[in-house]
C-alpha cells in the first residue's frame, strides 16, 4: 500500500464565535496519496474551506496533527511547508493583473526563493504543459479567457514543483467545456505528474472525475 503524502489525524478546528467557541471540524482523519485527484464535497458551512487551509498550511489545527510524508507540518514549519511542499490555487486566483502569464509565475519563484534552474524556462516548460501558447503567455491576465487564467494560477502553484496541489472551486466561474479541460488538467497532473491533488468544490462534474471524494457534513467526514 502506498504511503500517504499527505494525512489529518484526527483534526479538531475550533473558532472565536462572539462569546462562545464554534467546532467546525470535529476529528477529521484522512489519507491522500501520491498521483489521485480528491474531491473534498459537502454543503456550505460545512468545513471544506477550513480543511483545505489545514492541508495547505495556511491556518493549523486547534487539535490533531497534519502530517507531509510522515512529518507533523508544525515541525517543518507552516511557511517553509507552504514553500517547497504544497501549493493552493485559490478560487480568486490571485493573478497580478500588471504582469504577463509568465511573470506572474516567474514572480513566484522569486519570492519563494526558487534556486537552481531558470525561473523562465521553468516558466515556458510549465506553460507548455498547461497548453499557454507563446503569444499567450505574453499577455496580461484580462486579455486570457478564464480557462486560460485557471490553467496559469496552476502553473504558478506548481513553480516550485509541488507534490500536493490544492484548489478551492476551480471550476466555478467556468462553462461546463472549460470546466471539463481543467478538470483533464487535473487528472493529467495526478496521473501522468504523480501530483496529489485535492479540489473543494460543489460541482458534480469535478467530484465524478476525481478518483475518491469525501464529504464533509457538520465538520465530519465521509467517503463514497
Amino acid at each position: 500500500m502506498t504511503a500517504p503524502v499527505l494525512r489529518l489525524t484526527d483534526v479538531v478546528r475550533v473558532f472565536p464565535s462572539g462569546n462562545k467557541k464554534r467546532t467546525v471540524l470535529k476529528g477529521v482523519t484522512c489519507d491522500f496519496e501520491e498521483g489521485r485527484v480528491y474531491s473534498v464535497v459537502g454543503p456550505s458551512g460545512s468545513g471544506k474551506t477550513t480543511l483545505l487551509a489545514l492541508a495547505g498550511g495556511l491556518d493549523a489545527p486547534t487539535s490533531g496533527t497534519v502530517s507531509f510524508r510522515g512529518r507533523d507540518v508544525a515541525d517543518i514549519g507552516l511557511a517553509a511547508y507552504r514553500n517547497k511542499n504544497v501549493a493552493t490555487v485559490f478560487q480568486s486566483l490571485n493573478l497580478l493583473g500588471y504582469l504577463t502569464a509568465t511573470q506572474n509565475i516567474t514572480s513566484a519563484m522569486e519570492i519563494t526563493g526558487v534556486r537552481g534552474v531558470s525561473h523562465k524556462r521553468r516558466a515556458a516548460e510549465l506553460l507548455d504543459l498547461l497548453g499557454i501558447d507563446e503569444t499567450d503567455r505574453r499577455r496580461r491576465p484580462a486579455r486570457l479567457s478564464g480557462g486560460q487564467q485557471q490553467r496559469v494560477a496552476i502553473a504558478r502553484a506548481l513553480a516550485c514543483d509541488v507534490d500536493v496541489l490544492l484548489a478551492d472551486e476551480p471550476t466555478g466561474s467556468l462553462d461546463q467545456d472549460t470546466a471539463g479541460e481543467i478538470i483533464e488538467t487535473f487528472r493529467r497532473l495526478a496521473h501522468e505528474e504523480g501530483k496529489c491533488v485535492v479540489i473543494v468544490t460543489h460541482s458534480p462534474q469535478v467530484a465524478a472525475a476525481s478518483d475518491e471524494v469525501l464529504h464533509l457534513r457538520r465538520g465530519k467526514l465521509g467517503r463514497r
